[in-house]
């Protein structure tokens, strides 16, 4: 198997060399925020979606608006608003009375990197709209079925502080996202340079530096990658750990609503395998799952009105697990 692991890392290594040249280029726009634009290219290897969330003016619709130009793909970008029909979004049949038929006339969904901003300001209909092409990667309109152009990825925003004309997503469309990001506030020294470097009055010009194939064939590499039978039962034991807290010995049962599903497991060990994929491993380590897992469960557990009351949140229950169950 070791011999099969260096042939592996050898292959990431040949194929990783666009991750340099994404980072310098989406760098060209966003000052700081690596943890944010590390976590778009693993969503992109993973074939995963990312909801973003953060207070306005922390540069998540830029970050996302510059992956998208550094990426030689089709990008769309979906204002979601209290107004949007989901035939704004996967698109709709047209009728022509000349000769009584139907045809389609396609959606912006149809793209490779999707921008839905405000993702929480649609109506739940509109959110809906999205739960086919973000699982299946197909679109209906009508009787026909589309298939979605690969790659696709969604990146979502909203705004945690707003309340008022938002609706909550429901917790099936939450569950399509792999990672859910809190973007925070930059640093000091981050701020000091986001003051020399960016001008508000002229949009930076970023080259696609990234092709299509390169992606594609990164996500085959990213397939390959070993995962050990440890790692794997690492992986369930964290996920049974949001369910059955007190089987590991956490007094967490009272506090957690319900846990994550088998999806998590699955997104758990594609982020991994991702995550070592970036770091030019040919195999997964524990560390790779512990990096990954807190993106991937914090929107999956959902606590109770006893853990509401003790200002308790899915972040500080998911931290206790990963500091408590054992790492092989």
């Amino acid at each position: 198997m070791a011999v099969s692991v260096e042939a592996i890392r050898k292959n990431v290594e040949a194929k990783s060399q666009f991750i340099p040249r994404l980072r310098e280029s989406i760098g060209q726009v966003i000052v700081g925020q690596e943890y944010m634009i590390d976590r778009f290219i693993l969503g992109l290897l993973s074939n995963g979606h990312v909801l973003i969330e953060g207070v306005p003016g922390l540069a998540k619709t830029t970050a996302v608006k510059a992956l998208s130009q550094a990426l030689d793909c089709d990008c769309s970008r979906l204002q979601f608003t209290p107004d949007l029909l989901p035939a704004d979004l996967i698109g709709t049949q047209i009728y022509s009375p000349k000769d009584s038929s139907f045809s389609i006339k396609k959606g912006p969904i149809f793209s490779n990197i999707i921008l839905a901003d405000e993702i929480n300001r649609a109506p739940a209909k509109v959110q809906s709209a999205l739960l086919e092409s973000m699982q299946e990667r197909q679109v209906t309109i009508g009787d026909e079925t589309f298939k979605l152009d690969s790659p696709f990825m969604v990146l979502a925003t909203q705004n945690p502080i707003e309340q008022e004309g938002t609706y909550p997503l429901p917790e099936a469309q939450v569950d399509r996202f792999m990672f859910k990001l809190n973007v925070s506030y930059p640093s000091r020294s981050d701020e000091r340079a986001i003051m020399d470097r960016v001008d508000i009055l002229h949009d930076t010009e970023i080259q696609a530096v990234v092709t299509r194939d390169e992606i594609i064939e990164a996500r085959e590499i990213v397939n390959q990658i070993y995962i050990d039978e440890k790692a794997k039962d690492y992986i369930v034991d964290l996920v049974q750990a949001t369910r059955h807290p007190e089987a590991f010995g956490l007094d967490l049962g009272h506090l957690i609503e319900y846990g994550a599903s088998p999806r998590a497991t699955l997104y758990l060990q594609q982020a991994a395998k991702a995550m070592a994929f970036m770091q030019g491993e040919g195999n997964v380590f524990p560390n790779d799952i512990k990096q990954v897992a807190m993106d991937i469960l914090r929107h999956r557990v959902i606590v109770s009105y006893e853990a509401e009351a003790e200002e308790v949140t899915s972040e500080d229950i998911v931290r206790k697990i990963l500091d408590s169950v054992p790492v092989p």
